[in-house]
């Protein structure tokens, strides 16, 4: 058994062992939990087998988590805090797997409503005649989530419920629940709801909430329905909405019982960590390539014309991998057959040349200052230099690189590109010495392939350059010529 793709969406099949009616689901010595015991439960349980608690979430294990795992274990509803891309949305998802893989309920029920806690009329009425022979159905926890993303246009009724004219005009009157048409929140009830951007959602709207959180009932056009929904509310929020552009009104602050700050990976570490779990790669990507997008990442978050409100995804560190991919799966695929003498196809391997790219496409991923207008690809080129110049010292500090500015003595000059071949680009450099210990700091192996040598090659030459020891120029076809002194 297994989920399956969107394209496919069945629902998973409970275990043929479990309960059928309620008299065998109480003769198994099943115990009705709220959501939030449950969740308290399965956490604890988790901490004392040591079993990873939230498995794919990178960079949080000493601030978010702990303040995660205490608002969990206390019970609380929570709102988190953090610029864009740092994986909120992410880690609300993965509360899901602290839910019990199944649980009980009765058969039909809009409300997912437990066995041995039924909430409406209809379904007290059910359990009371059926007694032990009630059947009831499972439902996995991969149904047990629901989510909105908060928009302006969002309404009462997509989150609480409305009246629904077609169940009056079959007859019923409005003063019967059976009229009502449930919304997300209620519809997630023994589950978790997420909200997410929850300033952008309209204060009257907001207020809707309030009874969810604190009272954990629900009210409908003047229904008095007193139905305790069991759920675990979760939201979140940009600081900079939380304070100006929108806001969470005051009184629903006050009942969410933890508010707790996201942040970017602290360390290039973790960055590169994020990028390798997260992108999506169509060619081989080299370490140190990696690590210049990494800094470059950092740098461009850090530097003082973008604008530090808007924050830098870490999605631009994974989108830029998988551009600098694609750029070297383009260039293996236009030079198939014209790597080797014998005809032997280019390999895909990422070259740090090829980050160059990431400055014109990625530039809408980010927010400038108001007095950069018109500079940004020449910002972003900047930094990006910046961080394949940190990377060069980063590993090859120290080593003696004569070998490569000897290559250009005597007016000598070495072209290499988008689309120069790992062969053509090697058979110019020809015998270097020193690149085996290039090759050993940047952990390429004793026995790298061409492609991966001729990426360890433009890396030396590109941090020569950068570092003033090696003259550069850029031809009209777009080739790059190294020669003379930088």
């Amino acid at each position: 058994m297994g989920l399956v793709t969107a394209s496919n969406p069945v629902i998973p099949v409970p275990p043929a062992d479990l309960p059928g009616t309620l008299g065998a689901l109480r003769a198994a010595g099943h115990q009705y939990r709220t959501v939030k015991q449950e969740l308290r439960d399965n956490l604890l349980a988790r901490m004392r087998s040591g079993e990873a608690r939230f498995p794919g979430i990178v960079g949080y294990d000493d601030s978010v988590l702990p303040e995660v795992e205490r608002a969990l274990l206390a019970g609380h509803d929570m709102v988190l805090l953090g610029e864009r891309g740092q994986g909120k949305t992410r880690l609300i998802r993965a509360l899901g797997a602290l839910l019990d893989e199944w649980t009980p309920v009765i058969p039909g029920s809009v409300l997912n409503e437990h066995p041995l806690h039924p909430l409406t009329p209809a379904s007290r009425a059910q359990a009371a005649e059926a007694g032990d022979d009630l059947p009831i159905g499972w439902l996995h926890r991969s149904m047990r989530y629901g989510e909105k993303l908060a928009t302006p246009d969002t309404s009462v009724g997509d989150l609480i419920g409305d009246v629904d004219p077609i169940r009056i005009a079959q007859g019923r009157t409005l003063g019967d629940p059976e009229t009502i048409h449930f919304g997300l929140v209620p519809r997630t009830n023994r589950g978790i709801f997420a909200v997410n951007e929850l300033p952008d959602l309209a204060e009257r709207i907001q207020v809707a909430l309030l009874n969810v959180l604190e009272e954990r009932d629900i009210q409908v056009r003047g229904y008095q329905l007193r139905l305790p929904l069991d759920l675990l509310l979760v939201a979140s929020a940009n600081p900079d909405d939380y304070t100006n552009r929108g806001r969470i009104i005051t009184p629903l602050k006050d009942r969410f019982g933890a508010e707790i700050r996201t942040h970017y990976p602290v360390d290039l570490e973790l960055e590169l960590a994020l990028i390798r779990q997260e992108a999506d790669l169509v060619a081989a990507v080299p370490e140190h390539v990696l690590e210049v997008l990494a800094r470059f990442a950092r740098a461009v978050r850090e530097s003082p014309s973008v604008d530090p409100r808007s924050g830098v995804s870490a999605r631009f560190a994974i989108a830029a991998a998988e551009t600098v991919a694609g750029a070297a799966l383009r260039r293996a695929g236009l030079l198939a057959g014209a790597g080797t003498p014998q005809g032997r196809p280019e390999a895909a391997v990422a070259r740090v040349g090829d980050a160059v790219s990431v400055t014109s496409t990625l530039r809408g991923k980010v927010e400038f200052e108001s007095g950069e207008e018109g500079r940004e690809i020449e910002i972003l080129a900047h930094l990006l230099r910046t961080a394949t110049a940190e990377t060069f010292r980063a590993h090859l500090a120290g080593l003696d690189l004569s070998g490569f500015t000897a290559l250009v003595e005597d007016g000598a000059a070495i072209e290499t590109g988008e689309l120069v071949s790992a062969a053509e680009l090697l058979r110019q450099v020809g015998t270097v010495p020193g690149l085996a210990k290039v090759l050993d700091r940047l952990d390429l192996g004793d026995a790298p392939t061409p492609e991966e040598a001729a990426a360890a090659v433009e890396f030396v030459l590109e941090g020569l350059h950068l570092t003033r020891r090696l003259g550069k120029d850029v031809t009209d076809s777009g080739r790059t010529v190294y020669g003379g002194r930088g």
